[in-house]
């Protein structure tokens, strides 16, 4: 089912965590990013197109700054954001020069959705900026959102930023093959679930785990951003993005992941 949804689809959302995207010293990974370039340089040459969502700029921060890793202030946090979010478009950027692809930053909060005026500008620039070639890569502003203004998470703004575009498939890169009945990293006889039609339902059956350092969304995340772009149509898919030439295997049928789709 996956390697059809993907045949079909000609809007897609890519969403990479910073678990996906960083090394094991947890800087950003410019391999990653060169081969999912690569990737979807070759599928939008078979007319499909691309909005991402990366998150990551913490990380990137942290590996730049080579301080302030453990400081809890606010201040500090949304400074390593803010340093680190130049370094991960540049990232970015150097990963899709290669193929003569052009990307453009866009930072949000959850005000931005929330308000008529901000949403048709925002659906205006992504529509424009996609017609033109060229790759968007939306963030989180996390250098200005506070609690009240904050989305929270990059799947959530992945799946926001799927509606407002209209997308025909969201999927989102995670650190496992897709949703399993508990951790498979922590419980060995946890069972994968290739395909999820009935939220509500799965939801009584699974156990979410937490995530590390680097990230802020897990499956208690993902879940609800699946559920929310499959009331409009979205068909989501889970899967391991660290793997190599994820995209690609996933076009192919030769990787696992987990598929929400309703009807």
């Amino acid at each position: 089912m996956i390697s059809d949804l993907i045949a079909d689809a000609r809007k897609i959302v890519l969403k990479f965590g910073s678990n996906t995207l960083a090394n094991k010293e947890g800087e950003i990974n410019p391999q990653i990013l060169n081969e999912f370039a690569e990737q979807v340089n070759e599928l939008t040459k078979l007319g499909k197109k691309f909005i991402i969502v990366s998150s990551g700029a913490r990380a990137a921060g942290i590996s730049t700054m080579g301080k302030w890793a453990r400081k809890q202030d606010i201040h500090y946090k949304q400074a390593l954001c803010a340093v680190g979010q130049v370094e991960l478009m540049g990232a970015w950027k150097r990963a899709f020069d290669k193929h003569s692809l052009h990307v453009a930053q866009i930072l949000l909060t959850r005000e931005d959705f929330n308000d008529p005026i901000r949403t048709l500008n925002m659906r205006n620039t992504l529509f424009t900026l996609i017609d033109e070639g060229i790759i968007p890569i939306i963030n989180e502003n996390d250098t200005v959102s506070v609690e009240e203004i904050k989305i929270g998470d990059n799947d959530t703004l992945a799946a926001h930023s799927a509606i407002l575009w209209s997308a025909d498939l969201l999927i989102l890169f995670s650190d496992t093959d897709g949703l399993y009945t508990k951790d498979p990293k922590e419980f060995p006889d946890a069972e994968f679930i290739p395909e999820v039609r009935n939220i509500t339902e799965i939801k009584k059956i699974i156990k979410t785990g937490s995530t590390n350092n680097l990230g802020t969304g897990g499956m208690d995340t993902k879940i609800p951003a699946a559920e929310m772009a499959n009331k409009f149509g979205i068909a989501t898919i889970i899967c391991h993005g660290s793997k190599s030439r994820a995209l690609e295997a996933l076009a192919a049928g030769k990787q696992n992941g987990t598929v929400f789709i309703t009807g």
